[in-house]
């Protein structure tokens, strides 16, 4: 476990230094992730090294929404006087966000010369 942890951990430094150093507009841990994406890749055994962890930080997931949650609690007044702008942005990233992944896809999928199944 610990060396899962360190792994993990790695990926995520390697990232941050690598965004910081080279002034990228990608979060560092999301460059540590794609980093440890290509560890897996080419050393298949790291995976099942940190499987049991990953299973282990998944499963208990919903503790890391808890200062999320304190934080809304911490600021309903904010939240009742910008709700409405706030509920229409929502919404708005949502359909937006559909749309262009639908639209992606499509675009994909033309590219590819992929047929869509009849039903």
């Amino acid at each position: 476990m610990i060396a899962a942890l360190l792994a993990v951990l790695l990926c995520q430094l390697a990232g941050e230094t690598a965004s910081r150093a080279l002034a990228l507009p990608l979060p560092g841990p999301v460059l540590g992730m794609l980093l440890m994406l290509a560890a897996f890749a080419a050393l298949p055994r790291l995976a099942q090294v940190v499987r049991p962890l990953a299973q282990g930080i998944l499963g208990n997931l919903a503790l890391l929404f808890v200062p999320a949650g304190v934080g809304v609690i911490g600021h309903l007044d904010r939240l009742g006087a910008e709700g409405l702008p706030l509920l229409v942005a929502l919404i708005g990233s949502t359909v937006l966000a559909i749309a262009v992944g639908a639209l992606t896809f499509a675009a994909v999928a033309r590219l590819t010369g992929a047929e869509p199944e009849d039903a």
